[in-house]
């Protein structure tokens, strides 16, 4: 089935927002693509409601790992939600929740779904590989 116009720019927004917010660390650029009520939901410890929640995701996870960069693999469009599957590159030089840094490059893979609501993100989300960036940075081991 062909994707609608809104569709289509729904589509767009999210993937200017994983540029400009995870991989190019301009909070205020992605704070224009989101909802003044945008709340998020992620499996991360996560500071103030919000807006405020996501951009404390963004520059504590770009603080962690130097030269993040977000790929988008695939993303979908069905009405007001748009989902991506997405892959994250870095490398371990900062702290990460508690973990000083390892020096270990990392790739993690992960899902969002986004709600859209009058051109912009209104909800986020978001379920990512924990267990294997966990494994990477030597906090569990890995499978035989």
């Amino acid at each position: 089935m062909a994707q609608t116009t809104t569709e289509k720019a729904n589509m767009a927004t999210v993937r200017k927002f994983f540029e400009v917010g995870p991989s190019g660390g301009d909070i205020r650029a992605a704070d224009a693509l989101l909802a003044d009520d945008f709340s998020l939901h992620v499996p991360l410890p996560v500071a103030g409601p919000g807006i405020e929640a996501i951009n404390n995701v963004i520059t504590t996870c770009r603080a962690a790992f130097h030269g993040l960069n977000v790929t988008i693999e695939d993303m979908t469009a069905d009405g007001d939600k748009v989902t991506c599957r997405f892959t994250a590159r870095g490398v371990h030089e900062g702290e990460f929740m508690g973990l000083p840094p390892t020096y270990k490059p990392i790739v993690m893979t992960g899902i969002e779904i986004f709600r859209m609501k009058d051109g912009k993100i209104a909800e986020l989300w978001g379920e990512a590989n924990l267990m294997g960036l966990a494994q990477q940075l030597g906090i569990l081991p890995s499978p035989a």
